[in-house]
């Protein structure tokens, strides 16, 4: 049985099984529920690196509710996760939004995305959090050209930032935690924000602040953004300006601005779905939305005393799992297996 995760290049056809637009916990714990009945999964998500808003907001923060992890960063659970449904070789489709799911002439669906990718499956789980995240992308002439080689708005691997001369900006959660990590990794560290107090929790506030008296980390205050220099995509410099208009180059390669995430339930709003208030109501017996085939699981999804929690979105990744398999495998009885008696399928 092959195993590993593949990042698929945009604007291919592809078909699977089921296809799980998000990849956050809750997605990701889906593609094993899935696996381990024997389903193969495509997944999308719009960000650049699996995770969802908890990695690309505060990957440092711990989590606590999560069973048997009395406390776990939301990288790591990511990583676990990572770990758990590499034996189901599923295939990311990274930094591209689902815009449509159109029903087949068989029945199944053909998912459409922003990057011109189509894939076909007997069944769609949503685990897309509040709606699709994108990043708040900052005014910067010419930004476009450094995106994705020298500009990046989340950290998927820290290694890629290893001996790197990098400017963070924000003042939030995400960019003093990855101040503070990548200051492990990094040549130098610049923290560019436009005052003093910071909107993190102040323990790492205070971590990050240490870390300016060893020289490899600076705090640029008060500046913001005001120009990038460089050629071909790669940085040399990111200009920084004041209030006053005074300004200043720091001699970096990488700039990671930290300004947020843009929540929009827009292309959800247009998959057939019934929404009420920013979420898909189901039915929580089987988490099906009221579009037949189409579930939808964790923050996103709704039916009286649902409790937004990392662990209520597993289990609903489960009971979406099982109700999919009737329509993946329609000739096939489903035989409920605990997996110490089951294993891990090809294992």
């Amino acid at each position: 049985m092959a195993t590993g995760i593949t990042i698929e290049p945009p604007g291919a056809a592809h078909e699977t099984d089921v296809v799980i637009i998000g990849a956050g916990p809750c997605g990701l714990f889906a593609v094993f529920e899935c696996g381990m009945l024997k389903m193969r999964c495509h997944v999308i998500d719009v960000l650049e690196a699996p995770g969802g808003q908890c990695v690309a907001l505060y990957p440092e923060k711990p989590i606590y509710d999560i069973p048997a992890c009395p406390e776990i960063s939301a990288q790591a659970l990511v990583d676990r996760l990572d770990e758990q449904i590499r034996p189901f070789a599923p295939s990311l489709h990274l930094a591209q939004r689902a815009d449509a799911i159109e029903d087949t002439a068989d029945g199944g669906f053909r998912v459409r995305t922003s990057a011109g990718t189509t894939i076909g499956a007997r069944a769609v789980i949503v685990a897309g959090g509040g709606g699709a995240f994108g990043p708040n992308r900052p005014p910067l002439p010419g930004l476009t050209a450094y995106e994705g080689r020298s500009v990046y708005y989340l950290v998927a691997r820290r290694e890629d930032f290893r001996g790197r001369r990098v400017v963070i900006a924000g003042g939030g959660d995400s960019a003093v935690d990855w101040a503070i990590s990548l200051a492990e990794v990094a040549d130098r560290i610049y923290v560019v924000h436009r005052r003093d107090k910071f909107r993190a929790a102040p323990e790492s506030v205070a971590r990050m602040k240490a870390l300016t008296g060893g020289g490899k980390v600076e705090l640029v205050i008060p500046y913001q953004l005001a120009g990038l220099e460089g050629d071909d995509g790669q940085l040399s410099g990111v200009v920084v300006s004041t209030l006053k208009g005074e300004t200043r180059t720091l001699e970096a390669d990488r700039l990671l601005p930290f300004f947020g995430l843009a929540t929009d339930i827009g292309p959800i709003a247009g998959w057939g779905l019934s929404t009420d208030q920013g979420h898909v109501p189901v039915m929580p017996a089987t988490m099906e939305s009221t579009r037949r085939g189409v579930f939808a699981i964790g923050d996103i999804a709704h039916y009286p005393g649902k409790l937004k929690l990392i662990l209520t979105g597993f289990a609903e990744a489960a009971i979406a799992a099982h109700a999919a398999f009737s329509r993946v495998h329609p000739d096939e009885a489903l035989h409920f297996e605990y997996s110490t008696s089951k294993g891990i399928p090809g294992a």
